[in-house]
């Protein structure tokens, strides 16, 4: 069954009920990453999304008028209600990042008539191992019911990425000129390069910021969510700009020559833009991310022009950024190739989906 089929269907009997559980440890990579992902499932397929987030704060800045969105968002209460009935679970329970939903509301879903389908949406990873864990089921130890893992991805049998069926048509009306007058930049100069900074705290930055305002080249810096008045230092223009709603982050980033990004929800977003990126790969205690920054840049076309930067913005090694700047031009054509590879495979919304419909009896 095709996934608009099974929309279809779907559509013409009860929507399908959605509980996605959300804990926020970075940010807000894992609110938005949730947010996108259920606001998707609501406009696109039409189900009923309820989102459980410990945090709703973050989601507040991403969404501004959230009450009036698709998803009905409640904040995940630290002493969960018990009983919880088994007529208020969903049929389709998801919880991201493996933060395990309520033991009240998991010993419901284990009586209810048609038990749900579980899923742990897991974090982004380019590691060869991906493929044959997504989708594998965990049987639970002690209740009659089964969680499946759902990894997003790049390659073949992996669950893809997020991606708005109204991105490319956003992407075509877009205006750049407008959207630099709205936040009072000047007109482009024909030589400037203007560079997006969204990053974690990173002690690279001060070398970074003092290369740039060397450069031969006029440099204009716009930094979303930064409170700090607009200054200029040399060849170097840092811009403040506002908290950027999610949907206009990715304006940003498309009115950009290089875009500076971190963790995995405007990653992936930069990654859709196609245009030259760096990536601050959300740093763990046991260097786990070293792993998954080296399985990316292995995938990516661009990878051994993108390595020597990405490693030191990363904390191996020192930064080079007039050898960086050299190879920008070189970096259009693989960035525009590796959106097209993308765009060859399924989203993950709509894997999901029929992932789901396959299962619902």
């Amino acid at each position: 069954m095709s996934v608009r089929l099974g929309y279809r269907l779907a559509m013409t009997n009860n929507p399908i009920r959605c509980d996605i559980f959300c804990t926020v440890i970075d940010n807000y990579g894992d609110a938005g990453v949730c947010w996108r992902l259920a606001r998707q499932l609501a406009e696109e397929y039409g189900w009923r999304v309820r989102l459980w987030i410990d945090d709703p704060a973050p989601l507040q800045r991403l969404v501004p008028n959230l009450a009036a969105g698709p998803v009905e968002v409640r904040a995940w209460p630290q002493a969960w209600p018990a009983p919880w009935l088994a007529t208020d679970c969903a049929d389709v329970v998801i919880e991201a990042f493996a933060c395990n939903p309520p033991q009240p509301y998991v010993e419901a879903m284990a009586v209810c008539v048609r038990p749900p389908i579980w899923l742990n949406l897991e974090y982004l990873s380019a590691e060869p191992w991906v493929p044959g864990c997504h989708r594998m089921s965990s049987p639970h130890p002690r209740l009659p019911l089964v969680k499946y893992f759902f990894f997003p991805g790049f390659a073949e049998g992996t669950g893809g990425l997020l991606r708005e069926r109204d991105y490319d048509a956003r992407r075509a009306s877009f205006d750049e000129t407008a959207f630099r007058a709205e936040f009072g930049l000047p007109a482009k100069a024909p030589d400037e390069l203007t560079i997006s900074l969204f990053s974690y705290e990173n002690p690279a930055l001060p070398a970074l910021v003092k290369a740039w305002a060397a450069s031969k080249r006029p440099i204009r810096v716009l930094r979303p969510g930064d409170g700090e008045a607009a200054s200029k230092t040399g060849s170097l223009s840092l811009h403040p700009l506002p908290f950027l709603p999610q949907r206009r982050y990715d304006e940003l980033l498309w009115a950009c020559d290089l875009n500076f990004v971190r963790g995995e929800d405007s990653f992936v977003r930069a990654q859709w833009a196609a245009k030259p990126f760096v990536w601050h790969i959300y740093p763990q205690a046991d260097a786990a991310h070293r792993a998954k920054l080296d399985a990316f840049l292995a995938l990516h076309p661009a990878g051994p022009q993108l390595e020597a930067f990405w490693r030191a913005w990363n904390g191996e090694g020192s930064l080079d950024w007039p050898d960086f700047a050299a190879r920008l031009p070189g970096l259009s054509q693989p960035m525009k190739q590796w959106k097209e590879t993308l765009e060859t495979r399924p989203d993950l919304a709509s894997g999901l989906v029929q992932f789901c419909l396959d299962r619902i009896k």
